[in-house]
């Protein structure tokens, strides 16, 4: 099949053994991000999503601070590993932390009771596609990145480093860099437990 859309999609991987030396601008980066995160879709055009991007010493903080919590939780003699893989994620260029802002879910909640429950569902499938979106225009720079997960873990330290906001949940890490060694093979279960066409 060829469509340079779905070209896109397959060319975003996961990228675990990254560099910091980026293939272009962090000014570059910066604006790609910023406009990948503004024109992706939200329920209501809520535009939930909130993002802080660290470069440089800022990306070496958020990685030592989340390895120094993960200390206080990891068996000792199960740390080295931790220690390393986080070590991976300090080896790369930058960091984006994805939030969503509750304020806006809240409000949504209060104006429109009848979906009330559906707001934070809604609002983390906008996360999930502001992260795609940044992940798919980072891979077309040939910039690799890995999606991580350590919240709730370091929320209040990522709150106080960054003065972020109380009503911004952290929902993600994105590490990037350059790619030292590209994704291996991807296995694909059968489209037919997957799929279902009916005409």
């Amino acid at each position: 099949m060829s469509n340079a859309f779905i070209e896109m999609i397959k060319n975003r991987r996961t990228i675990y053994n990254l560099g910091d030396a980026l293939p272009v601008s962090e000014e570059h980066v910066t604006r790609l991000i910023k406009e990948a995160v503004k024109h992706s879709p939200s329920s209501f055009n809520s535009q939930t999503s909130r993002v802080v991007i660290l470069f440089g010493a800022e990306h070496q903080k958020l990685w030592n601070m989340t390895k120094e919590a993960l200390r206080k939780i990891v068996p000792e003699q199960a740390f080295a590993s931790t220690e390393q893989k986080i070590d991976s994620f300090a080896a790369g260029a930058g960091s984006i932390l994805f939030f969503e802002d509750q304020d806006i879910v809240k409000g949504l909640q209060e104006q429109f009771p009848l979906y009330a429950d559906n707001f934070p569902i809604w609002s983390e499938q906008a996360s999930g596609i502001a992260q795609f979106a940044v992940w798919t225009a980072l891979s077309q720079e040939n910039i690799g990145a890995s999606l991580q997960h350590y919240n709730p873990l370091i929320d209040n330290d990522v709150q106080t480093a960054w003065n972020v906001p109380a009503n911004w949940i952290l929902r993600a890490q994105m590490v990037f860099g350059s790619i030292n060694e590209p994704a291996g093979d991807k296995d694909f279960m059968d489209d037919d437990v997957r799929f279902k066409v009916f005409k």
